[in-house]
């Protein structure tokens, strides 16, 4: 009788809800057609964006997965985000930190619920790490405050834990601490197999899970704040394209991150591109250097300790530079045959942890850039309604007002992209709906909510 109430309470709710939502978008049909409108679309009240979060729990809880699912206190977590990699470094300066703000409360505004940001700087200007196991307690105290305003405005972080490139130091930096400690190294790949090198990473990775955050006195690896810890930003070990190196690294270092946190899930930050293992793949492969970097994307997320798959999305950077039709059906079929991947062969979600198009593209013009922001997240979407694995997507990247001098190119600002904006705004309520809405405490499959399919999608079958 007491389950029997319970079903009733969630059908009444989900009606008054659905009678709510009815009214309010009344003039916003959610037509799911090739060529959408989405400048038609208002901005959508917070009420909505919010719901699941103030309805279904007033406590802060952990990400976790299930299956080939993220959930929030038994309820699906389905991700709509961003990248702002930079925000420690502003958050150092007091003229700066402000902008930190900035980027949760605009990214609130329109839905976002989670952003993926670096929590390393090596070596480098306002370094994090000025040397092995070295900190800039400043530094940590800004990233600190980066977390504790993430909280503030309901947003989680994914926080990278060191870069492949150069920039903010990367693994070039450790061969270069290596290197001044007598070591003789050859190669940056050497920071994937030298135990020296192996050991300032572990260091790392110790010191940030285990920072007791000044501002809320929460210690990171406890802090729900953070959705998950990536490995490394993009990795990739050239100098062996048989792809062992990078697979041995993964391996050791998801199990170690597991070991110091078993809270938070992990990924491992990954492109997305096709290995030695999989050769019948390599035709979604964006060009034949892609198998050749030392990656393997089936074959990397096999390993024990890595919770969801990454994938990024770049077809200005990997096929051509000069902005054409073409690349908008790799974008579908890339991320058609990863979300594939990641149902059948791994039993996990796949975050397309970044995607976008640069402005100084040759031919570039936002209709195109909103027609690839779109392509990506209706492939998000197909893969919703069907409770799949594809379990979002974070833009690269978002900014506030005023940072256009820190722009590459692929920059987003909200106040110029009204269209980008709207739809960015549209693609938060339909993720915050389903995951308010698909919960096992209303005994309601997640591939069989009809009601919820057609009021999302305006699916022509009842």
């Amino acid at each position: 009788m007491e389950a029997l109430n319970g079903f009733r309470l969630c059908v009444i709710s989900v009606l008054i809800f659905l009678t709510t939502l009815t009214q309010t978008l009344s003039s916003t049909a959610f037509h799911d057609t090739e060529n959408e409108d989405w400048e038609s679309y208002v901005s959508i009240p917070n009420t909505i964006l919010t719901y699941g979060s103030e309805m279904e729990e007033a406590e802060w809880q952990m990400v976790q997965k299930k299956g080939n699912q993220f959930v929030v206190n038994g309820q699906p977590f389905y991700v709509n985000g961003f990248n702002t990699y930079w925000m420690m470094v502003f958050a150092t300066d007091e003229s700066t930190r402000g902008k930190v703000t900035d980027v949760f409360k605009h990214a609130s505004s329109v839905g976002m619920s989670v952003c993926r940001t670096w929590a390393f700087n090596d070596g480098q200007w306002r370094a994090l790490q000025k040397s092995p196991s070295v900190y800039d307690e400043e530094v940590f105290k800004a990233l600190d405050f980066v977390v504790s305003e993430a909280k503030k405005y309901r947003i989680r972080l994914i926080l990278s834990l060191v870069n492949n490139w150069d920039s903010y130091g990367g693994k070039a930096q450790y061969v270069k601490w290596g290197n001044a400690a007598g070591l003789n190294l050859t190669s940056d790949d050497d920071f994937f197999s030298h135990p020296t090198l192996i050991g300032y990473y572990k260091d790392h990775v110790k010191a940030v899970l285990n920072r007791v955050n000044t501002f809320t006195n929460i210690t990171y690896k406890d802090d729900p704040t953070i959705f998950a810890w990536e490995l490394m930003n993009e990795p990739r070990c050239t100098s062996d394209s048989s792809g062992d190196k990078l697979q041995e690294w993964i391996q050791e270092m998801a199990f170690f991150v597991k070991s110091v946190d078993p809270k938070h899930l992990v990924e491992i930050g990954l492109e997305g591109f096709y290995g030695p293992s999989t050769p019948q793949r390599f035709q979604f492969n964006p060009n034949t250097l892609a198998q050749q970097v030392g990656t393997d994307f089936i074959r990397n997320h096999q390993v024990l300790g890595v919770d969801f798959a990454s994938v990024h999305i770049y077809p200005d950077s990997w096929i051509s530079q000069s902005v054409d039709d073409s690349h908008i059906p790799f974008v579908k079929s890339w991320m058609e045959s990863h979300i594939d991947d990641a149902e059948k062969y791994l039993g996990m979600p796949v975050v397309f942890g970044e995607f976008g198009v640069s402005a100084k593209d040759p031919g570039y013009n936002s209709t195109y850039r909103d027609t690839l922001i779109n392509t990506v997240y209706k492939t998000i979407l197909n893969s919703t309604k069907k409770g799949g694995s594809g379990a979002g997507s974070l833009l690269w990247q978002f900014f506030p007002d005023g940072t256009d001098y820190m722009d590459d190119g692929y920059a987003i600002v909200l106040s110029k992209a009204p269209s980008t904006s709207s739809m960015i705004s549209l693609q938060s309520t339909r993720l915050a709906l389903f995951n308010s809405l698909c919960s096992e405490r209303c005994h309601w499959g997640c591939n069989k909510k009809k009601v919820l399919q057609k009021v999302l999608y305006h699916d022509d079958e009842l």
